[in-house]
């Protein structure tokens, strides 16, 4: 006659399941919360963007009186002190961002103004061709604020020893401390349709990511259930070769 099997978990699998459980649900959570996060930002950053459009104004402004609304703004592009943001893929192609501080019109003040994508060309010693165009223009666009958190090699190169355009990510703390003149702390993504010396403005929605990071915990959670089951599978077959051993039957 056969015996029941009996739960007998082993020391060294209970404690590994101990300590992996909690964490893939951690990281599966965790993942959860980074699509909650953005279903937010975008739903904030929609009814801003919806709105009427807000003038930028020549004095100094903070990141919640510009960040995710539609923003106009008068002034002069400054050939100096464009950046090039490099690592920027565009239907499968390498390039960069074109950033140029706009002079507002009336003011010393720049506002930093996100041209789009151009493709990066041969190769990294030549720098493409990107032509800044001359004249007052008004930009229309989205302000936004860059990211703070983003994962680089090396340090940043110094820039007291002349300027680099091209960077690997727009930090704008570092741009307005090596520049001499004042910076609006936002960054305006210029409209697709703006006839202000734009590129390729494919601007990817903040939503976009939500359904990765759904993909993500759900891989998180189905390691979570396998650790599970494995754990299951070898605490009970380990105790039913103990119940052979015991019944010679």
């Amino acid at each position: 006659m056969k015996t029941p099997r009996r739960f007998r978990p082993a020391p060294v699998p209970s404690l590994a399941a101990a300590v992996l459980l909690p964490l893939l649900l951690y990281l599966g959570y965790w993942q959860l919360q980074r699509a909650d996060e953005k279903r937010v930002l975008q739903a904030e950053y929609d009814a801003r963007a919806a709105g009427p459009a807000v003038q930028v104004e020549p004095r100094l402004q903070s990141p919640g009186e510009l960040q995710f609304y539609r923003v106009v703004a008068k002034g002069f592009y400054q050939t100096d002190h464009q950046v090039l943001i490099d690592n920027r893929v565009h239907q499968g192609l390498a390039g960069y961002d074109v950033v140029t501080p706009l002079r507002l019109q009336d003011s010393d003040i720049r506002l930093l103004v996100n041209r789009g994508w151009i493709p990066q060309g041969q190769d990294r010693r030549h720098l493409p061709d990107y032509k800044t165009p001359k004249g007052l223009q008004e930009i229309t666009g989205v302000a936004t604020v860059p990211s703070e958190k983003y994962f680089m090699l090396a340090g940043h190169r110094p820039l007291d020893r002349g300027w680099h355009v091209v960077w690997q990510h727009m930090d704008l703390e570092r741009y307005a401390a090596a520049v001499p003149f004042p910076v609006q702390p936002v960054v305006v993504l210029l409209d697709p349709k703006s006839p202000a010396g734009g590129f390729t403005r494919d601007w990817m929605r903040l939503d976009a990511g939500i359904a990765i990071h759904q993909g993500y915990a759900f891989q998180w959670f189905m390691l979570a259930a396998t650790l599970v089951g494995i754990y299951l599978y070898m605490s009970l077959r380990g105790s039913d070769a103990d119940n052979q051993e015991e019944d010679p039957s």
